[in-house]
């Protein structure tokens, strides 16, 4: 299929062409992942998805707030469509042209029926409608035009979709898209590992095998996608199945099958408690099939390796559990199937991470481009950088999209972030004897660096970055042990006998470490000069003069804001000014970003909850200095 724009194809050969250059024929048969990232395309959507066939349009806005939805939604009940749009979009122009567009088929009115839904997460609310889908198309496509020509379609995806068990697996792709925003994580999508049962004893693993599928039982409460949460679940298997028991971790189970699973997941099945029979990868989304009576929740799997392992300890005893934050266990389960040959797994389509640009960074940190590229320049030569400041200029905002940016995609796999502190030693940083698994003595354990500049050094083609937050917290002597020498950037590939294994260890040439160090802190102590000359430090500065930070600031447009962050200038000012203090205590732009909506209360919080006991601490010996700013602070925002 030719991609083109949807624009000239609506006005060259009308909606019905329109239609079918985006979607199949056939009803019955599904939008190819080609043919759906053309249509994205086409549309200038910021990704594509392979999603179903049919009868649905699901709307994202951001007008819409939880407490918002909340208040207009009674629980059990379905709201009616147009009431929702009408109430929490009022003046939203795109909402308006549907309305306009009068959405009737056969003489129905579609948009009044009652029998909508509505989605409500943390941030947003998504809406979708059931009826014909060319007839939406159609609707959607005039109006996505007209709104597009009036540049109202930023907030905005359309996205066609089948039924209701398809919406669910939608709503699950919305929420792993939601996390980690502070740390440029939002959009990243991270393989989970689970360790499974296929039945008592894996009494159904011989059918699960032959059919490439694994899958859930409960039967009883049918099929999952029926349900909006946990606790739904679990009231329907106390109606079903016996209201005596709690059904806490079995509707916990159904749930993240539903939920939290997703194809490229790693599923280890287990027999019992002491044995592990076969490892796999998540081909496909949640399915509710009905020709297995007793397991009709199930999911497609490619079983790379079968044979009986024993199992490291003793494992779970829970159906479904999701293992992928103990990372040791993982290891050890990994190691299991290390000496087969896994051709299938490497025949897998490549993983395409999000792109990140020096230009997205730049929209997402307050820092000037001049900066941007000086710092850069540092980690390329010295490979070794501290990012430090004050409280709230960015410092851990920045780390990881610096890294993605350097590398041009978000590969989380080639970024890890620890956080230094009092406890941490080499045994955590590097290798160290830890109570064996077995429960009988000691063993070798390695650290997290060790094991990242393994990794780095078996893809030397790529760079690795190892970001350490708040490396003045820990005991730097203790935690870097020989590593000292080897960090530096005319060092690496050297390799010196470690401590404990003997074994002979290198910091690979493609490791690059970024350090972040608060420099308001008068509880720290200073970096040890040994380390101090094999890093580069980089003073993170508040962006309030930045392009970014000023143009955040017109976006908002709001009187009160303005003479705040006057205010606040002036007040750094006075900071960099004061000998006891000076540039490294000034107070950062974080404190005042990432706000949607100005109110009186968020502004006053800011003041008195966040920016005035900072201005105690820094003066605590100059009392009419805090009561001058906190007054000065206060009547800005009045």
């Amino acid at each position: 299929m030719q991609k083109k724009n949807l624009k000239e194809i609506y006005e060259a050969e009308g909606v019905n062409n329109c239609i079918s250059k985006i979607t199949p024929q056939s009803k019955s048969s599904s939008i190819s992942k080609e043919d759906s990232k053309i249509m994205y395309q086409a549309l200038d959507f910021e990704k594509a998805s392979d999603i179903g066939n049919d009868s649905c349009i699901i709307h994202k806005t951001n007008f819409g707030t939880v407490e918002e939805v909340k208040r207009l939604l009674k629980k059990g009940t379905k709201p009616s469509y147009v009431k929702l749009v009408s109430d929490l979009c009022k003046n939203d122009d795109a909402f308006e042209l549907i309305k306009k567009a009068n959405w009737f088929h056969n003489g129905e009115e579609i948009a009044g029926k009652e029998d909508r839904y509505a989605y409500v997460d943390r941030d947003n609310c998504y809406i979708y409608t059931d009826a014909n889908r060319d007839f939406l198309l159609e609707r959607a496509i005039r109006i996505i035009i007209d709104a597009k020509q009036e540049e109202e379609l930023e907030n905005y995806y359309y996205v066609y979709t089948s039924k209701e068990d398809n919406i669910n697996e939608m709503k699950t792709q919305m929420l792993r898209e939601q996390k980690g925003a502070g740390l440029a994580d939002e959009d990243v999508e991270t393989v989970h590992y689970w360790i499974y049962s296929p039945g008592n004893n894996a009494y159904k693993w011989d059918d699960f095998y032959k059919r490439g599928v694994m899958g859930l039982g409960w039967c009883e409460i049918g099929d999952y996608s029926k349900y909006s949460s946990k606790e739904e679940m679990k009231a329907a298997m106390q109606e079903k199945i016996d209201p005596n028991k709690s059904h806490k971790n079995a509707a916990y189970a159904t749930w993240q099958f539903l939920m939290d699973m997703k194809p490229g997941d790693i599923v280890f099945v287990k027999k019992g408690m002491h044995t592990v029979i076969a490892k796999g990868v998540v081909t496909s989304d949640y399915i509710y099939d009905t020709q297995d009576e007793e397991y009709p929740n199930i999911r497609e799997v490619n079983w790379t390796h079968v044979g009986e392992r024993v199992h490291p300890g003793q494992a779970v005893m829970k159906t479904l559990t999701d293992i992928t934050p103990y990372t040791e266990y993982v290891s050890k389960l990994n190691a299991l199937y290390e000496d087969e040959l896994d051709e299938d797994v490497d025949e897998l389509e490549p993983i395409e991470y999000p792109p990140y640009s020096p230009e997205k960074f730049l929209e997402e940190v307050y820092m000037s481009s001049d900066d941007y590229d000086t710092l850069v320049e540092l980690i390329r030569i010295k490979k070794n950088v501290i990012l430090q400041g004050a409280p709230g200029v960015g410092k851990t905002y920045a780390a990881k999209r610096l890294a993605y940016s350097m590398m041009g995609c978000k590969d989380q796999n080639r970024v890890m972030l620890v956080q230094f502190h009092q406890s941490y030693t080499y045994e955590d940083f590097v290798e160290g004897f830890r109570p064996a698994s077995s429960g009988d003595g000691f063993e070798i354990k390695k650290g997290a660096f060790y094991k990242f500049c393994k990794r780095a050094a078996d893809d030397i083609d790529n760079e690795y970055f190892f970001i350490i937050d708040e490396i003045n917290r820990g005991n730097l002597s203790k935690i870097f042990g020989e590593l000292f020498m080897l960090v530096e950037n005319d060092k690496r590939g050297n390799a010196l006998r470690l401590l404990y294994s003997g074994d002979d260890f290198y910091v690979p040439k493609n490791v690059y470490i970024i350090g972040m160090m608060n420099t308001a802190d008068r509880s720290l102590a200073m970096l040890d000069y040994a380390l101090r000359r094999r890093f580069a430090f980089f003073d993170m500065k508040p962006g309030f003069e930045s392009d970014g930070f000023r143009k955040y600031r017109l976006e908002l447009d709001n009187n009160k804001f303005n003479r705040l962050i006057d205010c606040i200038e002036a007040l750094n000012n006075a900071i960099e000014s004061d000998d006891s203090l000076g540039e490294g205590f000034c107070i950062g732009h974080s404190y005042f970003c990432e706000i949607n909506a100005i109110s009186d209360k968020i502004l006053s919080n800011i003041v008195e909850y966040e920016i005035i006991p900072l201005l105690k601490e820094y003066w605590y010996d100059e009392t009419i200095k805090v009561k001058d700013w906190s007054e000065k602070l206060r009547s800005s925002i009045k």
